[in-house]
């Protein structure tokens, strides 16, 4: 049981303003932190110290739990023109497989390796709602529960975004019989949201929002039906403009292009966070910036289903909010997604440190900070910062690790993030005050693990 209140000291931890020496953390019993002092003369007796520079948390802004159970199974030629929609087909294939069960083990089992990762949050978008067939199961939320209940055991905060799914393309196409698990209405995914604020309510550690899965997945009438069903301060997120073919069909069913239909039909605001964006003109480059929405980054996903590259120095130029996830989950590393967000400039513009700018010379604290701050937006949680108001959620990095020892403060998030040497630099994970990872092993690392393969031998068999 937690005390009324608690406190830790710190050598060094990265602060609003930047890395801090001497810093002192307080927090209380439903870990949230009352007080960040650095420069502390004198510490207090008794109280614990990191064993390491401490950094805040990082949201996951983008994840769907049960597709980390097909993470490379998908690398082989599928046919002549391997992409997306033929990577798509064989997700699908996987998806009929899941059972609740299953999903509950992957689930917590994914968020144990975001947690040893670093990511001390994750927005879930889940839109896996039904049976094989289509049916309902008898409790509508029942695989949406199994979510957020992995969540809870893992430790790790969470944005439930239930997923309205209505067609299989722009013109309000009649959805493919492989489609039929994540199919719903408006009026029945509110029904399904009513369901799990029932079950579990809003707290410090879980919040509702939705997520429309696309534009060639809802209409105008229904996205509408459903943000006039929720609280105007719920987070809204929904893929877009992730493939050229998504652009086109828009163009040529809606005369427009996705990113700037939404924007001139919709109040995209900062409470919205628009997934991929990948493919956006420099108008709407400028006026998603101007929205104050955040785009959802999802590096690693993106190059693995060759999706294209996001203007990222137009749109960071034009003081844009940008935010990260693990998405499919070939990888589950903020550092790898910060890293190939550099990457894919520098190959595209054939420059280094493409992403600095003149306020921020150091590229990996830049990304660094833009990716807390639009990660927070994108949870519409109090995460993201360690000062006085936000959750204690934090990570403790290994001084001693080979990308980082002997150098200057100034210089360990590019080493944290650029370096790829050897096991990973996060030593230590706390969420709520409350330390989930210790020495890189999580406190349920090995029964997690266990159930995880046996989901997976029979997803498999």
């Amino acid at each position: 049981m937690m005390q009324s209140k608690q406190s830790l000291f710190a050598d060094h931890a990265y602060l609003p303003d930047g890395w801090r020496r001497n810093v002192l953390l307080e927090w209380d019993a439903d870990g949230t932190l009352t007080s960040v002092t650095p420069d502390t003369a004198v510490v207090p007796d008794g109280v614990q110290k990191a064993a390491g520079p401490v950094l805040p948390g990082m949201p996951n802004l983008h994840s769907h739990a049960f597709q980390r159970a097909m993470a490379g199974l998908t690398e082989y030629r599928a046919n002549a023109t391997d992409n997306f929609w033929s990577w798509r087909d064989l997700m699908y294939r996987f998806a009929a497989r899941i059972t609740p069960e299953g999903l509950a083990a992957v689930a917590q089992w994914l968020y144990i390796e975001m947690l040893k990762a670093g990511y001390t949050s994750v927005c879930e978008f889940h839109y896996v709602h039904h049976t094989p067939d289509g049916s309902r199961y008898a409790n509508q939320a029942e695989l949406a529960q199994r979510v957020v209940d992995a969540a809870s055991a893992s430790g790790i905060g969470m944005t439930m975004l239930p997923v309205l799914y209505q067609y299989s393309g722009f013109g309000s196409r009649a959805p493919r019989e492989d489609q039929q698990r994540f199919i719903n209405t408006p009026e029945s995914l509110l029904d399904l949201l009513g369901t799990l604020h029932a079950a579990r309510a809003e707290s410090a550690v879980l919040r509702y929002g939705v997520a429309p899965h696309s534009l060639r997945a809802v209409s105008a009438d229904s996205l509408r039906t459903l943000l006039n069903g929720i609280d105007s301060s719920a987070p809204v997120h929904i893929h877009i403009a992730e493939q050229t073919a998504e652009v086109d069909a828009c163009l040529e069913t809606e005369g427009a292009r996705p990113v700037q239909w939404l924007l001139d039909r919709f109040d995209v605001d900062s409470r919205w966070c628009l997934v991929h964006a990948t493919h956006v003109d420099a108008n709407e480059t400028l006026a998603l910036a101007k929205s104050g929405a955040v785009a959802g980054l999802c590096l690693t996903t993106e190059a693995n289903l060759g999706d294209g590259i996001f203007p990222a120095h137009e749109y960071l130029d034009a003081q844009g909010r940008i935010g990260i996830g693990s998405d499919s989950h070939i990888g589950v590393d903020w550092r790898a997604e910060l890293r190939l967000l550099e990457y894919g400039q520098r190959l595209t513009r054939r420059q280094r440190n493409v992403l600095a700018s003149p306020q921020a010379t150091y590229v990996a604290d830049r990304l660094f900070d833009a990716a807390l701050e639009g990660g927070a937006h994108a949870a519409g949680r109090a995460v993201g910062a360690l000062q006085a108001g936000r959750r204690a959620d934090w990570l403790v990095l290994d001084a001693d690790h080979s990308s980082i020892a002997e150098h200057a403060p100034n210089a360990w998030l590019s080493g944290v993030v650029f370096c790829e040497h050897g096991e990973s630099p996060i030593r230590d994970v706390y969420t709520g005050g409350d330390k989930i990872v210790e020495n890189r092993r999580h406190r349920d690392e090995e029964g997690a693990f266990t159930r995880y393969r046996g989901a997976l031998a029979n997803l498999l068999r």
